[in-house]
């Protein structure tokens, strides 16, 4: 009898034990180890190469932040007063500032962004893709470094910065404006990330009445993935300087589109597709 009392005594003992271990041991554990952790700095390698979420634009998009960066940009003093004495076609579009911004990218191009001693045979590559598609003349010739220039910019969303992108312009060099730009590309700009042509001018022997614009224009929407094409009538067609010229708009972000350009300057015969 007495060794069942002991026994019950133990067992009872263990359970008290037993519930408060449970009970406040997790606490105390806790504060041991906080109090080990305390002052003491301590370095833990992660692999962030797979974590994170960075959005990224679709060709919608990317034509809508480039128009609003081209469109939208405020000049500091220095150059409006600039722009009174030049024409707005030979500004550097340098040290911009604004809502959107649109800036040269001294940094140069990163991994995944076409490099310097690529970008004119990209440019080609893609002269070919559009000839291809029947939206440049075979005549069109191709760019060399020269003859050409490429700067690198960055289009930014001030306010939205994660909204960004880098784009190419290639012009044909000021060192040959006085020289024959018949079938030449006189400016491009061309995403350095995919290559493909958002906007380009250039002369040609072809004229307006020889092409097919309508044509040219769903080829050129399906050349970048755009969607959503529908015609577009310009509130203000006296502010068009083309002598022909059709619009087209095209769903962009926030709500609002992107009015996209495809005309032609006769005289000179520049046949250009412009998203300003």
């Amino acid at each position: 009898m007495r060794h069942k009392k002991k026994r019950d005594l133990v067992i009872l003992s263990l359970t008290v034990l037993i519930l408060f271990a449970s009970i406040f041991g997790p606490e105390q554990m806790a504060r041991y180890k906080d109090r080990g952790m305390m002052n003491e700095i301590s370095v833990e390698a992660v692999d962030s190469s797979g974590s994170g979420y960075r959005y990224t634009l679709n060709s919608n998009e990317k034509l809508w932040l480039l128009s609003e960066c081209l469109n939208h940009q405020v000049l500091p003093e220095s150059e409006l007063s600039a722009l009174t004495r030049v024409s707005a076609q030979g500004v550097d579009y340098e040290e911009l500032m604004g809502t959107y911004a649109f800036v040269v990218n001294r940094q140069g191009p990163s991994g995944l962004e076409i490099t310097d001693d690529r970008i004119y045979e990209i440019c080609n590559q893609e002269i070919g893709a559009l000839k291809e598609r029947k939206i440049l003349p075979e005549s069109v010739r191709e760019v060399d470094a020269s003859s050409y220039d490429a700067v690198l910019y960055s289009a930014i969303d001030v306010l939205e910065p994660q909204n960004n992108m880098s784009v190419w312009k290639v012009s044909l060099s000021t060192s040959h404006q006085n020289a024959d730009k018949t079938n030449r590309l006189i400016d491009a700009y061309v995403d350095a990330a995919t290559g493909k042509m958002y906007g380009f001018y250039v002369r040609t022997e072809t004229v307006w009445a020889e092409m097919e614009p309508e044509k040219m224009m769903e080829s050129w929407s399906s050349y970048l993935g755009l969607t959503g094409q529908e015609r577009y009538e310009s509130e203000n067609p006296l502010l068009e300087t083309a002598t022909e010229y059709l619009k087209y708009r095209f769903p962009g972000m926030k709500d609002r589109s992107t009015v996209v350009t495809i005309g032609f300057y006769e005289g000179i015969n520049e046949l250009f597709i412009k998203i300003i």
